[in-house]
Protein backbone atom coordinates (compact mmCIF):
# COMPACT_ATOMS: atom_id res chain seq x y z
CA UNK A 1 0.00 0.00 0.00
CA UNK A 2 1.41 3.40 -0.96
CA UNK A 3 0.72 6.92 0.17
CA UNK A 4 0.80 10.19 -1.73
CA UNK A 5 3.37 12.73 -0.56
CA UNK A 6 1.69 15.83 0.88
CA UNK A 7 2.34 18.86 -1.29
CA UNK A 8 3.86 20.91 1.52
CA UNK A 9 6.35 18.13 2.31
CA UNK A 10 7.56 17.58 -1.25
CA UNK A 11 11.30 17.75 -1.68
CA UNK A 12 12.17 21.30 -2.78
CA UNK A 13 14.34 19.93 -5.58
CA UNK A 14 11.19 18.69 -7.35
CA UNK A 15 10.17 22.33 -7.81
CA UNK A 16 13.24 23.08 -9.93
CA UNK A 17 13.69 22.45 -13.62
CA UNK A 18 16.70 20.52 -14.89
CA UNK A 19 18.11 23.79 -16.28
CA UNK A 20 17.77 25.49 -12.89
CA UNK A 21 19.65 22.60 -11.28
CA UNK A 22 22.42 22.98 -13.87
CA UNK A 23 22.55 26.74 -13.24
CA UNK A 24 22.94 26.09 -9.51
CA UNK A 25 25.79 23.64 -10.22
CA UNK A 26 27.57 26.13 -12.50
CA UNK A 27 27.36 28.87 -9.88
CA UNK A 28 28.62 26.49 -7.20
CA UNK A 29 31.61 25.58 -9.34
CA UNK A 30 32.51 29.12 -10.42
CA UNK A 31 31.14 31.21 -7.55
CA UNK A 32 29.07 33.38 -9.86
CA UNK A 33 27.59 33.52 -13.36
CA UNK A 34 26.40 36.23 -15.74
CA UNK A 35 22.92 36.31 -17.24
CA UNK A 36 24.22 36.74 -20.80
CA UNK A 37 26.68 33.89 -20.40
CA UNK A 38 24.00 31.56 -19.04
CA UNK A 39 21.64 32.45 -21.88
CA UNK A 40 24.33 31.62 -24.43
CA UNK A 41 25.26 28.36 -22.70
CA UNK A 42 21.69 27.06 -22.65
CA UNK A 43 20.68 28.62 -26.00
CA UNK A 44 17.71 30.44 -24.50
CA UNK A 45 16.78 34.09 -24.12
CA UNK A 46 18.03 36.27 -21.28
CA UNK A 47 14.39 36.65 -20.25
CA UNK A 48 14.13 32.88 -19.77
CA UNK A 49 17.34 32.81 -17.74
CA UNK A 50 16.14 35.69 -15.56
CA UNK A 51 12.99 33.70 -14.81
CA UNK A 52 15.08 30.65 -13.86
CA UNK A 53 17.36 32.78 -11.72
CA UNK A 54 14.45 34.45 -9.99
CA UNK A 55 13.14 31.05 -8.89
CA UNK A 56 16.54 30.10 -7.48
CA UNK A 57 16.86 33.42 -5.68
CA UNK A 58 13.30 33.20 -4.32
CA UNK A 59 14.27 29.90 -2.68
CA UNK A 60 17.37 31.48 -1.18
CA UNK A 61 19.77 29.31 -3.17
CA UNK A 62 21.36 32.17 -5.12
CA UNK A 63 21.37 35.95 -4.88
CA UNK A 64 21.30 38.54 -7.62
CA UNK A 65 24.27 40.80 -8.31
CA UNK A 66 24.74 43.30 -11.10
CA UNK A 67 24.50 41.40 -14.37
CA UNK A 68 24.24 37.94 -12.84
CA UNK A 69 24.03 35.75 -9.75
CA UNK A 70 26.28 34.30 -7.07
CA UNK A 71 26.02 31.92 -4.14
CA UNK A 72 23.66 33.12 -1.44
CA UNK A 73 26.25 32.55 1.29
CA UNK A 74 29.97 32.15 1.72
CA UNK A 75 31.42 29.02 3.32
CA UNK A 76 29.74 25.62 3.53
CA UNK A 77 26.93 25.30 1.02
CA UNK A 78 23.38 25.50 2.32
CA UNK A 79 21.68 22.08 2.57
CA UNK A 80 19.02 23.20 0.10
CA UNK A 81 21.72 24.08 -2.41
CA UNK A 82 23.44 20.72 -1.96
CA UNK A 83 20.09 19.03 -2.61
CA UNK A 84 19.81 20.44 -6.13
CA UNK A 85 23.45 20.06 -7.18
CA UNK A 86 23.91 17.15 -9.60
CA UNK A 87 20.34 16.10 -8.95
CA UNK A 88 20.17 14.16 -12.22
CA UNK A 89 23.11 11.99 -11.14
CA UNK A 90 21.63 11.48 -7.67
CA UNK A 91 18.32 10.36 -9.13
CA UNK A 92 20.06 7.84 -11.39
CA UNK A 93 21.86 6.42 -8.37
CA UNK A 94 18.68 6.37 -6.29
CA UNK A 95 16.76 4.51 -9.00
CA UNK A 96 19.34 1.73 -9.13
CA UNK A 97 19.58 1.38 -5.35
CA UNK A 98 15.78 1.21 -5.09
CA UNK A 99 15.81 -1.75 -7.49
CA UNK A 100 18.03 -3.72 -5.11
CA UNK A 101 15.97 -3.10 -1.96
CA UNK A 102 13.01 -5.46 -1.51
CA UNK A 103 9.81 -4.67 0.33
CA UNK A 104 10.04 -5.36 4.04
CA UNK A 105 13.77 -4.55 4.30
CA UNK A 106 15.45 -2.59 7.08
CA UNK A 107 17.87 0.20 6.17
CA UNK A 108 20.34 2.31 8.11
CA UNK A 109 20.66 5.58 6.17
CA UNK A 110 23.38 8.17 6.73
CA UNK A 111 23.30 11.92 6.45
CA UNK A 112 23.70 13.46 3.01
CA UNK A 113 21.65 14.55 0.03
CA UNK A 114 22.38 11.44 -2.07
CA UNK A 115 21.09 9.08 0.64
CA UNK A 116 18.08 11.41 0.95
CA UNK A 117 17.41 11.05 -2.77
CA UNK A 118 17.64 7.26 -2.38
CA UNK A 119 14.94 7.38 0.30
CA UNK A 120 12.80 9.49 -2.04
CA UNK A 121 13.04 6.66 -4.59
CA UNK A 122 11.93 4.13 -1.94
CA UNK A 123 8.70 5.82 -0.93
CA UNK A 124 6.54 3.40 -2.92
CA UNK A 125 8.12 0.37 -1.28
CA UNK A 126 6.07 -1.29 1.43
CA UNK A 127 6.87 -2.28 5.00
CA UNK A 128 10.35 -0.76 5.12
CA UNK A 129 12.09 0.14 8.37
CA UNK A 130 14.40 3.15 8.07
CA UNK A 131 16.95 4.09 10.72
CA UNK A 132 18.53 7.49 10.14
CA UNK A 133 20.32 10.31 11.93
CA UNK A 134 19.08 13.00 9.55
CA UNK A 135 15.76 14.74 10.22
CA UNK A 136 15.19 15.64 6.55
CA UNK A 137 15.39 11.96 5.61
CA UNK A 138 13.18 10.97 8.55
CA UNK A 139 10.49 13.48 7.61
CA UNK A 140 10.63 12.43 3.96
CA UNK A 141 10.30 8.74 4.83
CA UNK A 142 7.47 9.53 7.23
CA UNK A 143 5.33 10.80 4.32
CA UNK A 144 4.97 7.18 3.13
CA UNK A 145 2.47 5.55 5.44
CA UNK A 146 4.02 2.09 5.15
CA UNK A 147 7.56 3.04 6.26
CA UNK A 148 8.55 2.80 9.93
CA UNK A 149 11.10 5.47 10.85
CA UNK A 150 13.47 5.54 13.84
CA UNK A 151 15.91 8.32 14.80
CA UNK A 152 18.41 8.78 17.63
CA UNK A 153 18.09 11.34 20.37
CA UNK A 154 20.51 14.24 20.59
CA UNK A 155 21.17 17.75 19.34
CA UNK A 156 20.73 18.55 15.64
CA UNK A 157 23.29 20.48 13.64
CA UNK A 158 21.72 23.79 12.53
CA UNK A 159 20.66 23.87 8.89
CA UNK A 160 21.54 20.27 8.03
CA UNK A 161 19.25 18.55 10.51
CA UNK A 162 21.92 15.94 11.35
CA UNK A 163 22.24 14.20 14.70
CA UNK A 164 25.84 13.16 15.24
CA UNK A 165 28.06 12.28 18.16
CA UNK A 166 27.96 9.37 20.63
CA UNK A 167 24.16 9.11 20.60
CA UNK A 168 24.11 8.53 16.82
CA UNK A 169 26.86 5.91 17.03
CA UNK A 170 25.07 4.10 19.87
CA UNK A 171 21.82 4.26 17.88
CA UNK A 172 23.25 2.49 14.83
CA UNK A 173 25.14 0.01 17.03
CA UNK A 174 21.84 -1.13 18.57
CA UNK A 175 20.44 -2.49 15.27
CA UNK A 176 21.43 -4.96 12.55
CA UNK A 177 20.00 -3.58 9.30
CA UNK A 178 19.62 -5.45 6.03
CA UNK A 179 21.15 -2.52 4.12
CA UNK A 180 23.45 0.31 5.08
CA UNK A 181 23.04 3.27 2.70
CA UNK A 182 25.65 5.98 3.07
CA UNK A 183 27.64 8.56 1.17
CA UNK A 184 30.90 10.37 1.82
CA UNK A 185 32.23 13.86 1.26
CA UNK A 186 35.04 12.62 -0.99
CA UNK A 187 37.00 9.57 -2.12
CA UNK A 188 40.78 9.94 -2.08
CA UNK A 189 42.97 8.72 -4.94
CA UNK A 190 44.14 5.84 -2.74
CA UNK A 191 40.54 4.76 -2.10
CA UNK A 192 40.28 6.30 1.36
CA UNK A 193 36.81 7.57 2.33
CA UNK A 194 36.83 11.17 3.52
CA UNK A 195 34.42 13.42 5.39
CA UNK A 196 34.58 16.86 6.98
CA UNK A 197 34.00 15.95 10.64
CA UNK A 198 35.07 13.11 12.93
CA UNK A 199 31.47 12.66 14.13
CA UNK A 200 30.30 12.06 10.56
CA UNK A 201 32.91 9.33 10.12
CA UNK A 202 32.01 7.69 13.44
CA UNK A 203 28.30 7.45 12.54
CA UNK A 204 29.05 6.18 9.03
CA UNK A 205 31.40 3.51 10.36
CA UNK A 206 28.74 2.40 12.84
CA UNK A 207 26.34 1.89 9.93
CA UNK A 208 28.99 -0.13 8.07
CA UNK A 209 29.64 -2.40 11.06
CA UNK A 210 25.98 -3.10 11.64
CA UNK A 211 24.47 -3.93 8.26
CA UNK A 212 24.30 -7.07 6.17
CA UNK A 213 24.90 -5.26 2.86
CA UNK A 214 26.87 -1.99 2.79
CA UNK A 215 26.00 0.34 -0.11
CA UNK A 216 28.18 3.36 -0.85
CA UNK A 217 26.30 5.92 -2.97
CA UNK A 218 28.28 8.70 -4.58
CA UNK A 219 28.14 10.95 -7.60
CA UNK A 220 31.30 11.13 -9.66
CA UNK A 221 32.23 14.59 -8.34
CA UNK A 222 33.22 12.90 -5.06
CA UNK A 223 36.37 11.66 -6.81
CA UNK A 224 37.39 15.28 -7.41
CA UNK A 225 36.47 16.83 -4.06
CA UNK A 226 38.76 17.31 -1.07
CA UNK A 227 37.95 16.52 2.57
CA UNK A 228 40.35 15.85 5.42
CA UNK A 229 38.93 13.31 7.91
CA UNK A 230 39.71 9.72 7.00
CA UNK A 231 37.40 6.85 7.83
CA UNK A 232 37.39 3.54 6.00
CA UNK A 233 38.23 2.53 2.45
CA UNK A 234 36.18 2.14 -0.71
CA UNK A 235 36.84 -1.62 -0.65
CA UNK A 236 35.24 -1.99 2.81
CA UNK A 237 31.73 -1.95 1.31
CA UNK A 238 29.73 -4.55 -0.58
CA UNK A 239 28.29 -2.33 -3.33
CA UNK A 240 29.28 0.99 -4.90
CA UNK A 241 26.67 2.93 -6.86
CA UNK A 242 27.98 5.79 -9.03
CA UNK A 243 26.61 7.78 -11.96
CA UNK A 244 29.82 7.44 -14.00
CA UNK A 245 32.72 4.98 -14.08
CA UNK A 246 35.17 5.77 -11.26
CA UNK A 247 38.86 6.48 -11.96
CA UNK A 248 40.58 3.37 -13.28
CA UNK A 249 42.70 2.90 -10.14
CA UNK A 250 39.55 2.89 -7.98
CA UNK A 251 37.79 0.51 -10.37
CA UNK A 252 40.76 -1.88 -10.15
CA UNK A 253 40.66 -1.77 -6.35
CA UNK A 254 36.96 -2.61 -6.33
CA UNK A 255 37.39 -5.44 -8.79
CA UNK A 256 40.30 -6.95 -6.86
CA UNK A 257 38.31 -6.80 -3.61
CA UNK A 258 35.18 -8.31 -5.17
CA UNK A 259 33.10 -5.19 -4.54
CA UNK A 260 30.05 -4.87 -6.78
CA UNK A 261 30.18 -1.68 -8.87
CA UNK A 262 27.01 -0.35 -10.49
CA UNK A 263 27.48 2.49 -12.95
CA UNK A 264 23.93 3.71 -12.84
CA UNK A 265 22.00 3.55 -16.06
CA UNK A 266 24.45 1.01 -17.46
CA UNK A 267 25.12 -2.69 -17.06
CA UNK A 268 26.79 -3.66 -13.82
CA UNK A 269 30.56 -3.53 -14.06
Amino acid sequence: MTSAIPELLRNSLDLLSERQSEIAELVRADGSAGIDGLAARFSVSTQTIRKDVKGLCDQGLLRRVHGGVQLASIGNLDYRMRRVLRIGAKRQIAKEVARTVPDGASLSVSIGTTPETVVSALLNHSSLKILTNNLNIAMLANTAGSIEVSIPGGVTRPGDGDIVGPSAVAFFESYKADFGIFGVAAVDADGGLLDFHEDEVAARQAILRNCRSACLVLDSMKFERIAHVRGGHVTDVDHVFCDRPPPSAIAQMLNAAGVSLTVCGRDEA
